[in-house]
């Protein structure tokens, strides 16, 4: 692994806490304005207390593949690491050294290597989508389709055939045992209007899996782990957690999933709640 990052956040010998965060538009804020970037900065210092103080362990968990959050993280020239990242969707992981070097979960590859998953099934059920029931999925080449991880655009139509030809991209996706992840793209972080993001998957990958598979490897209890996001595809992640919030600048129809809303948005709606998470259970201590 050639990557490296800055510093990871202070390193316990115990884990008693696990903060999990999407990455675009809930960590990092891609307008990058400087109100935005000092809060970044300001969170970032608390977090690296809380993993000093707290023995709290801090992960990404994110869509963007590992050249993309190195160019993100040195145009905001955050000060440091988490302390694992799960790229590309949740399909690959890394725990990140104090050095800042990213070392690939092997228990993880070896879930990725039984899983069966190949670009041919994705191929196959593409062409099929395309040419039995007239759903074209246009690739996302801007991203460029990762070993576990192919990124689609559907444009939507009608209410009434988007939902029908969302549901029979659900479906062939289970019956052939591909991992799925549908959700509206987000504009601020790049993407088109009017369209849905389509990722496929292996199966048992993806972000609520990551945040199962972190919180059984560190033996943390369901009571001490909170996540952050930001879109649809943060959902699942923040139902498998404790406290598990949407940020004010939360897309539409992540509002529609979720009821638990930052008061404030990105960093600083972030540091308001971690700070009132941990005062409460300071006062339970």
């Amino acid at each position: 692994m050639n990557f490296k990052l800055n510093k990871s956040f202070s390193v316990s010998n115990e884990v008693k806490y696990l903060i999990f965060f999407d990455f675009d538009e809930t960590y990092y804020p891609h307008a990058c304005t400087e109100e935005q970037l000092n809060s970044l900065y300001e969170l970032e210092e608390y977090l690296n207390e809380l993993s000093n103080e707290q023995a709290v362990k801090i992960g990404w968990i994110t869509g963007s593949d590992l050249y993309q959050i190195v160019h993100k993280v040195e145009r905001t020239k955050m000060v440091y690491s988490p302390h694992f990242i799960a790229s590309n969707l949740g399909t690959e992981v890394y725990d990140v050294r104090e050095n800042g070097q990213l070392i690939a979960n092997k228990e993880w590859e070896s879930r990725l290597q039984n899983s069966n998953f190949t670009s041919n099934k994705i191929t196959e059920l593409v062409r099929e989508l395309n040419n039995q029931f007239r759903i074209k999925l246009v690739e996302q080449t801007q991203l460029g389709q990762k070993r576990y991880k192919f990124n689609y655009y559907y444009y939507m139509s009608s209410q009434t055939q988007t939902q029908h030809d969302l549901n029979i991209i659900r479906h062939l996706a289970k019956i052939n045992g591909i991992g799925l992840n549908i959700n509206r793209c987000n504009p601020n972080a790049g993407d088109p209007e009017s369209a849905f993001d389509v990722d496929f998957i292996p199966k048992y990958t993806g972000k609520k899996e990551v945040v199962k598979f972190v919180m059984n490897l560190y033996k943390v209890p369901l009571t001490n782990t909170i996540a952050f996001g930001d879109s649809g595809n943060d959902i699942e992640m923040l139902k498998t957690v404790q406290h598990g919030y949407l940020l004010a600048n939360a897309t539409a129809e992540a509002r529609s999933l979720h009821h638990k809303v930052t008061q404030s948005d990105y960093s600083k709606g972030i540091l308001e709640v971690l700070k009132n998470i941990f005062s409460n259970m300071k006062k339970e201590d």
